[in-house]
């Protein structure tokens, strides 16, 4: 009988598998792809999960190691969501092991079992009584067994100190064979008849034609784009077609793109259905992440919602997929495996052939390109819902005007009038901390950090310094660390000093500040969002945070401190992000009965871009774009990878790319490959990063096919590299940043 040999992928960065004999006795039929097994590796122990079985392997037999162990009776992950990760590895040209570690929560990585909660139930004997001998002395045994007497279905183990039962009592009645314990399957809840906890707002035409149009692409895989401007009722249209979708016996998969949307989202979603909602996203704990996990492979979730690691929870009965925000760079991970959760949507839903939806008021270039070349479905609403109005936006040209911690006079004048009408001020900066920099005037030095090319921030509240790329904290100097005068000063404004500085221009008003910083406490976000939604006048200062996805109808005036950032940067999407931020935040004003208003301060008032953004829209803008992208061959038109870079020592990040360019150089010409550019390699924008230099090599191609065949080849080279083991290296396929 020939040896039953296991193909595992470890998780591991290394792009192959390894092969393992099967536990002793164990036949072929035992294994099917997708389970996990406890294997011996180098001097510890991992768990990899089987790919295939086979009877042969290019290791020799002696050397072949069994596994220790079978993890699962079945495979814990079904097969759409195997193939998907089958798949997952080889777009994103990353090792397979890891691919399929990502896929996995926490705790079924680590070996536990791939089985819902079970809870221990203390129940009392049968015969058991209160006037038993053995407990005559013991007033505490005698309460305890007395309590879960009244308890004949027994007592859940969490519930045990409610009812005031002692644990110690507790085990001593064991001990005496007076209690017993039963440990119980987590009962599911059953599926509401009826999913609707509240009415079904009505829908405009707009919403309806949007409706309408993916409901008949029900049962089958369609992807649209819904690309409606702020406030037109995008949500109701999501809401009504999961409706559809949980009445079909189907589950829904909602993304969203930060987890400060998810408590929104969820009170959303409960108000309005009778459903099994899950929330998966990484402030929930490895336990509660587990257990939605499994609620939705085993048809016990009807809801999924989660930010972009949530695309890789198992569905039994898929139904429909909705993307929101879309446009948000949340969706792109920066770190290991470096997937786009809103593309891999798209491959999980024909996979699963179900349609996709993909909504945003600011649709991504290449979102809108597949929308106009027929990829997509467009669904356009242009139309706020409820009959609001869309915002007025005026240009103010700061040049020459005198600027109070970033605020000009004219802004100050309009803050003030809006609070005076009993409306509320959305004031945006997205620079967190309280300055950019410390000067010393009478020297010129500047904060800056040891371990980037880049300033420290002034953080005034705590008295520190801090980079916001590196994490790196000191205290603030008294004294400049160069000349040792004393005078130093805090450069440019940040959303501390905002807040700060607009507290003593309108001292009559609360002013509540929302960014990283002031929502890192549990619940912070939920009790500034309780305060916004009194709609009694304040001022909102904050980050990018305050853009996605919330609704405060009181908001009347947006006001937009500095808008020049993205007009001069080398990264050719920068232009794109800041149209969609000015846009997003502007959606925040007018929401309601009155009429919104947004002041964008600037120094280049009549800039193209930023005067066909605000006269002619984001549509308008968007289609400039993409003209000006398809004459530069740029993306949408093109694709790029782009291999970075790190090292300790200077010069040996771009050595190393160096060689890896002319590797790539020979590749093209032994492949007879066309229409592929190497750009490189350079320093990085930011050349030192937490220490490290950092330098990066581009390719862009004119087609996918060609690209991926060159780096599936050319990465199996730089693996060989000596020179690649002194560097830090990886591959970002279809990258978001190039910074």
């Amino acid at each position: 009988m020939p040896d039953v040999i296991l193909r595992l992928a470890l998780p591991s960065p290394l792009r192959r598998l390894f092969d393992y004999r099967a536990p002793a006795g164990m036949p072929a039929s035992a294994f099917t792809p997708g389970m996990r097994l406890r294997v011996p590796f180098g001097r510890r122990e991992m768990i990899g999960i089987l790919v295939e079985v086979t009877d042969q392997s290019e290791v020799p037999a002696d050397k072949l190691k069994p596994a220790s162990a079978l993890l699962d009776p079945v495979s814990p992950l079904p097969a759409p969501l195997f193939k998907l990760c089958l798949w997952t590895a080889q777009y994103y040209q990353h090792s397979l092991g890891d691919t399929l570690s990502w896929a996995l929560p926490v705790l079924l990585r680590q070996g536990e079992l791939a089985e819902a909660r079970q809870e221990r139930f203390w129940l009392a004997a049968p015969g058991a009584r209160q006037d038993d001998p053995r407990i005559k002395n013991a007033p505490r045994q005698r309460e305890a067994l007395a309590t879960l007497a009244q308890h004949p279905h027994g007592v859940a183990h969490p519930l045990l100190s409610k009812l005031g039962l002692n644990k110690t009592s507790l085990d001593l009645l064991l001990e005496k064979d007076l209690v017993q314990v039963e440990v119980r399957k987590h009962a599911p809840v059953p599926r509401h008849e009826h999913w609707l906890a509240q009415p079904e707002l009505p829908l405009n035409s707009e919403q309806r034609a949007a409706f309408e149009a993916v409901r008949a692409g029900f049962d089958t895989f369609h992807a649209f784009l819904l690309a409606g401007v702020t406030g037109s009722g995008k949500t109701e249209v999501y809401l009504q077609l999961i409706r559809e979708t949980l009445e079909a016996g189907k589950q829904a998969l909602v993304l969203i793109p930060e987890i400060n949307l998810g408590p929104q989202t969820l009170a959303r979603f409960e108000q309005r259905f009778n459903a099994r909602i899950a929330l998966l996203h990484s402030a929930v704990n490895d336990r509660e992440r587990l257990d939605a996990w499994l609620a939705a492979r085993d048809g016990e979730a009807d809801i999924i919602i989660g930010t972009r690691s949530a695309l890789f929870t198992p569905m039994k009965n898929p139904g429909l997929i909705i993307i929101d925000e879309e446009h948000d760079g949340s969706y792109k991970q920066q770190e290991g495996l470096r997937y786009h959760a809103r593309d891999l949507a798209l491959v999980r839903a024909r996979q699963e052939n179900i349609p996709i939806l993909l909504g945003s008021a600011t649709p991504s270039l290449e979102s809108l390109h597949n929308a106009y070349t027929g990829r997509y479905g467009l669904l356009k609403m242009e139309h706020r819902a409820g009959g609001a109005k869309p915002p007025k936006f005026l240009r103010l040209d700061v040049k020459s005007r005198p600027l109070d911690s970033g605020i000009s006079g004219p802004m100050q004048q309009a803050i003030g009038q809006t609070l005076a009408n009993g409306q509320q001020v959305l004031v945006f900066l997205n620079r967190r901390g309280f300055a950019p920099t410390l000067l010393c005037h009478d020297c010129g030095w500047l904060s800056e950090c040891p371990r980037c090319d880049a300033r420290t921030t002034v953080h005034q509240r705590s008295g520190e310094l801090r980079c916001h790329h590196c994490g790196h904290v000191e205290r603030v100097p008294r004294q400049c660390p160069k000349c040792n005068t004393v005078d130093l000063r805090p450069v440019g404004a940040g959303t501390e000093r905002a807040e700060e500085r607009l507290s003593i221009l309108f001292p009559d008003y609360p002013v509540l500040r929302v960014d990283r910083d002031s929502t890192s406490r549990k619940d912070a976000m939920n009790q500034l969002f309780a305060t916004i939604q009194k709609g009694q006048p304040c001022i909102l200062v904050g980050t990018q945070m305050l853009a996605k996805g919330h609704h405060f109808p009181r908001v009347t005036l947006v006001s937009i401190l500095d808008a020049d950032g993205g007009l001069f940067s080398g990264d050719f999407r920068a232009s794109e992000r800041m149209a969609q931020l000015i846009v997003q935040v502007a959606g925040r004003a007018g929401r309601a009965e009155e009429p919104g208003k947004v002041i964008i301060q600037t120094h280049l008032a009549d800039h193209p871009l930023l005067v066909q953004l605000t006269e002619q829209g984001y549509f308008a803008f968007a289609e400039q774009a993409l003209s000006e992208r398809r004459a530069a061959g740029l993306p949408p038109f093109a694709h790029l990878a782009l291999l970075r870079a790190e090292a300790h020592k200077p010069g040996q990040a771009e050595g190393f790319l160096d060689e890896a360019c002319g590797v790539a150089e020979q590749l093209l010409e032994q492949m007879q490959l066309a229409g592929i550019e190497l750009l490189g390699p350079v320093p990085a924008p930011m050349e030192r990063r937490a220490g490290r230099y950092r330098a990066q090599l581009l390719l862009q191609a004119s087609a996918r096919a060609p690209l991926h065949k060159l780096i599936a080849s050319w990465l199996l080279n730089l693996e060989q590299m000596p020179s690649g083991r002194q560097v830090r290296w990886s591959l970002d396929v279809d990258p978001v940043d190039l910074y």
